[in-house]
């Protein structure tokens, strides 16, 4: 039965006998509401509702099309309008559109631990849903593109139209030239004057904002119902474009959605006095927004919430500032009344009465309507399908959740917000995060979050690993915040899932997790609001860090976690005086253990680092540039540091100079001193005891941490810039006379005597590898150490018997004196002689590596291959260049059977065999197979400079591209830049290389698994690796003409080729090279595919004759091969006359599909394998040769990036999928276009 007619509904909407169509079905009336008539402002001011359902409609979907499978109407419409009457529709558990499961009442969950909140969970709501059938369209017309003449008879069926002139709401904040204030002004005077006309002015806003060209008529206003107004307006969309003003991020576009936001802020502001009460706009308004975001269409759904959520925030703070003056107003009026009968004005008190009744009707009509919008709006789009809906609705609630906190901080809102955390995009949970940073910031709302705490504590813990890092930063934020105003809330365990975080290397995370953990663990008193700077003693804080630093093992990482404190406790860490009292304690009971020391020097390394360069270690982005006055607070704490740290320094390497895990970073603090102080401040008494601990270092200790640190601070010392640079120039000859003289007694003893003994060689290893290590920063060469390496190294050569940690160093020293004596020679007018005996050196020095190529041990092996590439790179066809032109005598060429001997060394020692590469991948994630795939990355990377620059030829790149696909997930990123790089070389022969690379594994299958190789893994694998090759052409057909019609017909040769063995009458051998080739026929244009089908058919009867009929299995590839050439039409199906190409069955068959395959074993990762960057095949030190070697990219020379400073990679493949192509657009650097077409031979 229905109920009676709502209460104020106008006698006009009744036409004819019966029912009226002004009656509201399903009414609602708000909780707390004594009345059984629909009102929504309270006391006295009832209205009328809507005539239609507030509800969703089955209208057409425009622009995308429906975002949902089903539509409903919402789950709780609303009577709260003055146009005509309303339907109301009450289903408080109906799906809606955009939804993404069953709503449920906010009402119907008073408490979070209640249990009652099950399926309305965001996860549990998550249901598969099928593809939904065809739908009914609508029963009316499509609208013409011109408006329609309206008929005389008043038919509102079809009053829609287009905007005949553009909405001033609209055009002024688009245009952003006027203020905001100014426009609602200007409304609220045409409101004013025509209530329906501003009205009609303010909707029409909305529904422009959504990128709707449609208008809402007076005639529409009166006589349409909300589902039929919009179903009118999504009849005028635009379907060719699922753009719309909030679905674009372009800057004017965010400058309008912020108007627009503001906007409605500033028209409820405004009206907050009067207006909004007057029965008619914000019933009104909110009627029309809650049926538009049951809209289908995605635009009506996204801008209508946006509205409908700042119109309840502006709400939310009116309903503030009345709750504010309902206060004052009883404050008041109870002080009128305690007074004495003779004081008590009794007029004063009737006006406090009266103000007192005003005030509780506003709110609790404030109060209704944003009850109607949290029920009508929120319940059902914080579950929407578009994220930005959801992150709109949680953002709002947690802002009215902070501003109003007595009416929303409760657990049946709060819910909303743990049940989002679960969020399955980063956008979301993000708001979620943020909404419960507002609210856990503040003591007094913190206090009424223990149940939600306790409830989602563990979700929001665990989301310290969330994959997206700004959840993360956020999250640690929110712990932290937790941590202060919650006391005892966070347990040890929550707490140690946190501290590890400081050590990784995205930096805001690590600094947000260092805020933590110095809050929680370093610094407990901070939060009872001791200031840290008032701490005197920052001995107890240190003792702390230490125990947290051992205690978390990862003894290797202090510049992370100093990096990760410097935010907060940078003050702490720079008080050098405490640090060095607490390394020169003696006294057993207050000093420090040795593993402690050990931690505190590091400590104090990386906090000088820190302080002296102001940028974070390697691995983590670099800071922000300072500013002018960063500069200049960095200066300052360098210079202070200096005076507080070069007293103390000898002193700490007198200490623990016989250690080198401390010596080390110690000898590092004296390179980020300011060293002119040595000079300015008359303290050369402590340099030279620095400069006496420097040398007692590098003569006891051989391990290459600890000299390489030092060579590093003696270079420093030596700088020529420097006052007191004799003192460092003469340690170093002191060191070099040393070093020198005892060589060459150790190598005239090892080249007259027979053997040595292992003392012997122990001392002559050290020897060297000093020498080798000072060589990389130092000019050794006035020693003349060449000749006696040489005979060394002659000596291993010829006899095999000087060991291995003696030829290495060896090696090392022999390279670094080419280069300073290359770095050494003059620009112009370089000696004939200097020339000669420089080249005379070079050859001499490569003859001798090149033997050691094939040495028994790997590590001289390597290091010869590492210096090998590196010198061929110094020494390359560039080498003339730049006005150098004197030095082209000492351009080194490598011969063929170095170049074969180098891309065997490549086979054996980076692309290792199946049985190897097993082995390496059990031990992939330990620490030793970390280092090893290094080297060997560092060596693929030396021998593709190589190929990239010119010394060695394209065609040598075969046995690198080859294994692109095996080893992938090492070797990828390097292999795909070479592959970029070659391209821009020369296209013809890149592709060539290509096209070998595939000929090469064909043949090496063949020879070990015979003619049936098709049936093994390794083939599949290779038509995996043509696949990916292909890639490379699919993003320039036109331009890739030439080279696909090459490698298609240099491919057919190689199939039909005569190999010795064949029988006659049998397919060849290389035919099924036809299936590999055919992973580059979808790249192929469709003019060219019938070409190259006519030159099958030529080269098939040339090297066959007349093919006898056999067994389809034999000729299967050749099929496979002509029906991936055959033209297509659009609908993607073959044309016939497959058939009529000569082919070795006589007569028309149906399409024969391939045998089935191995499974594809290669590896198909989605994304780039995270792998250490490409760095140079052989480390330096400074001073270098003039010539910056590696500059830039790994693979990008001097030269090259003079001529083309932006080289890129090409247009490489995306590696996700067969179909997909990515990467960045080609640079042109030689090469032939896609001109000509090489169709004469064919």
């Amino acid at each position: 039965m229905a109920p009676p007619p709502a209460p104020g509904a106008s006698r006009r909407n009744h036409r004819g006998s019966g029912e009226g169509r002004g009656r509201a079905q399903g009414s609602w009336c708000p909780e707390g509401s004594r009345s059984p008539r629909c009102a929504l402002g309270g006391t006295g001011r009832h209205w009328a509702g809507r005539r239609g359902s507030l509800g969703g409609h089955r209208g057409a979907a425009g622009r995308a099309g429906p975002d949902v499978g089903h539509s409903a109407a919402a789950g709780l419409a609303v009577t709260m309008v003055p146009w005509c009457s309303s339907r109301m529709q009450g289903s408080g558990s109906s799906s809606t559109p955009g939804s993404v499961g069953p709503s449920s009442s906010p009402s119907d969950t008073s408490d979070l631990a209640s249990g009652d909140d099950s399926g309305s969970d965001f996860e549990a709501t998550l249901q598969p849903c099928g593809k939904r059938g065809p739908q009914p369209g609508p029963k009316h017309s499509h609208v013409r593109k011109r408006p329609r003449v309206m008929e005389p008879s008043g038919d509102c069926s079809s009053t829609s139209t287009v905007n005949p002139e553009p909405n001033t709401l609209f055009e002024a904040v688009k245009s952003a030239k006027i203020a905001v204030e100014t426009v609602v002004d200007d409304w609220l005077e045409t409101y004013k004057r025509d209530r329906e006309a501003g009205f009609l002015e303010l909707i029409n806003f909305v529904v422009c904002s959504c990128g709707c060209q449609g208008v809402v008529t007076p005639k529409m206003f009166r006589d349409l119902q909300n589902s039929e107004i919009i179903q009118q307006l999504t009849e005028q969309f635009k379907e060719d474009s699922s753009e719309y003003p909030f679905s674009l991020n372009t800057r004017p576009w965010r400058r309008f959605r912020a108007g627009f936001c503001e906007l409605l802020t500033a028209v409820v502001q405004r009206c907050q006095f009067s207006i909004i009460y007057d029965e008619f706009l914000m019933g009104s308004l909110i009627s029309f927004l809650i049926s538009l975001t049951d809209s289908q269409v995605r635009a009506f759904r996204h801008t209508s919430t946006l509205a409908a959520m700042k119109v309840m925030s502006a709400l939310v703070k009116v309903a503030l500032s009345v709750s504010v003056h309902q206060e004052n107003n009883l404050r008041q009026y109870e002080a009128e009344r305690s007074k004495g009968p003779g004081r008590r004005a009794t007029e004063k008190l009737e006006a406090l009465m009266v103000t007192r009744r005003e005030l509780r009707e506003q709110q609790e009509e404030i109060e209704n309507t944003m009850n109607a919008i949290f029920k009508g709006v929120f319940v059902h789009r914080y579950r929407d399908v578009v994220p930005d809906i959801r992150a709109i609705c949680m953002e709002e609630l947690g802002m009215w959740m902070k501003t109003y906190a007595s009416s929303f901080l409760t657990d049946s809102y709060l819910k909303y917000i743990g049940w989002t955390l679960y969020d399955k995009q980063w956008e979301v949970r993000l708001r979620c995060v943020k909404a419960l940073q507002g609210l856990y910031g503040h003591r007094d709302t913190a206090a009424h979050m223990e149940l939600f705490t306790r409830r989602f504590k563990t979700r929001m813990v665990s989301m310290v690993l969330d994959k997206e890092l700004s959840v993360a930063v956020e999250v640690v934020k929110l712990l932290t915040l937790m941590l202060e105003n919650m006391e005892e809330v966070l347990t040890d365990e929550d707490c140690q899932s946190v501290y590890p975080v400081v050590f990784v290397s995205h930096r805001p995370l690590a600094t947000a997790a260092g805020i933590f953990l110095y809050r929680r663990l370093l610094d407990p008193q901070q939060g009872a609001g001791m200031d840290a700077s008032h701490n005197r003693d920052n001995r107890t804080f240190f003792q702390v860090l230490l125990t947290f630093f051992i205690e978390i093992e990862l003894h290797e990482h202090a510049a992370y976690l100093v990096d990760s404190l410097w935010d907060c406790a940078g003050p702490r860490l720079r008080d050098w005086e405490t640090i060095t009292a607490l390394l020169l304690e003696e006294s057993p009971a207050e000093g420090l253990g040795d593993q402690q020391e050990k931690a505190l020097v590091e400590i104090l390394a990386a906090s000088v680092v820190q302080a002296a360069e102001g940028q974070p270690p390697v691995g983590r982005e670099p800071a922000k540039k300072p500013s002018s006055r960063g500069r200049k607070a960095q200066m300052e704490e360098r210079i202070r540091l200096t005076h507080c740290l070069i007293p103390a320094l000898p002193k700490l390497l007198g200490k623990f100079s016989a250690d080198a895990e401390k010596a080390a970073p110690l000898l590092e603090v004296l390179r980020c001193f300011d060293l002119s102080i040595y000079c300015t401040g008359r303290l050369e008494k402590h340099l030279e005891l620095v400069l006496e601990q420097l040398e007692e270092v590098v003569q006891k200790h051989t391990e290459q941490t600890v000299l390489e640190a030092a060579s590093r601070a003696l270079h420093a010392l030596c700088d020529p810039e420097l006052a007191l640079q004799r003192h460092g120039d003469r340690v170093r000859s002191r060191l070099a006379d040393q070093l020198a003289d005892k060589f060459n007694q150790e190598v005239t003893e090892m080249l007259q005597s027979s053997s040595l003994d292992e003392e012997e060689v122990y001392s002559m290893a050290a020897t060297l590898k000093r020498i080798s290590i000072l060589f990389n920063a130092h000019d050794l060469t006035p020693w003349q150490l060449f000749d006696p390496c040489t005979q060394l190294l002659q000596r291993a050569v010829d006899t095999g018997e000087v060991p291995p940690q003696v030829l290495v160093p060896t090696i090392t020293c022999l390279y670094f004196h080419i280069l300073w004596e290359l770095s050494c020679l003059p620009s112009t007018d370089v000696p004939e002689e200097q020339l000669q005996s420089l080249k005379t050196k070079v050859i001499t020095f490569c003859s001798l590596c090149h033997s050691c190529l094939s040495d028994t041990d790997t590590g001289v092996r390597e290091q010869a291959f590492r210096v090998l590439s590196d010198l061929l790179l110094v020494l390359g066809p560039w080498l003339p260049e730049d006005g150098r032109e004197e030095l082209s005598p000492l351009v080194l060429r490598p011969d063929s059977e170095l170049q074969s001997q180098l891309a065997a060394f490549l086979m054996d020692h980076v692309f290792y065999p199946a049985c190897r590469q097993e082995e390496l991948l059990a031990t992939k994630d330990s620490e030793s197979g970390i280092e090893e795939l290094h080297r060997r990355r560092v060596l693929l990377a030396g021998f593709c400079k190589l190929i990239i620059y010119g010394v060695l030829e394209l065609s040598a790149a075969s046995d690198v591209f080859k294994h692109y696909t095996k080893f992938y997930s090492d070797y990828g990123d390097i292999i795909k830049e070479t592959l970029n790089l070659t391209r821009q070389i020369d296209r013809q022969e890149w592709a060539r290389t290509l096209l070998l690379s595939l000929q090469q594994l064909m043949t090496e299958l063949l020879h070990q698994e015979g003619p049936n190789f098709q049936m093994t893994e390794a083939f599949p694998e290779i038509r995996d690796l043509a696949r990916r090759f292909s890639l490379f052409f699919s993003l320039q057909q036109v331009r890739s003409r030439p080279l696909l019609l090459n490698i298609h017909r240099e491919g057919i040769l190689f199939a039909f080729q005569k190999t010795p063995g064949s029988e006659p009458g049998l397919p060849p051998l290389n035919l099924p090279f036809l299936e590999v080739l055919s992973e580059f026929s979808p790249c192929v244009l469709r003019p060219d595919k019938a070409l190259l089908l006519t030159y099958l058919d030529k080269v098939s009867r040339e090297q066959l004759g007349v093919l006898a009929p056999g067994d389809t299995g034999q000729w299967q590839s050749l099929v496979t091969y002509r029906n991936s050439l055959q033209p297509q039409d659009e609908g993607g199906t073959e044309e016939s006359g497959r058939g009529a190409a000569p082919t070795p069955h006589p007569t028309k068959r149906p399409r024969l599909e391939a045998p089935p395959q191995a499974p594809d074993s290669s590896p198909r990762p989605s994304t780039h394998p995270s792998s250490p960057a490409l760095t140079s095949t052989m480390l330096r030190g400074d001073p270098r040769p003039p010539r910056p070697l590696f500059s830039g990219s790994i693979l990008s020379s001097p030269q090259q990036q003079l001529r083309d400073p932006a080289v890129q990679s090409g247009d490489g493949p995306n590696d996700g999928g067969r179909g997909g192509a990515g990467g960045r657009a080609e640079r042109r650097r030689g090469g032939r276009g896609g001109q000509g077409l090489p169709l004469g031979r064919l």
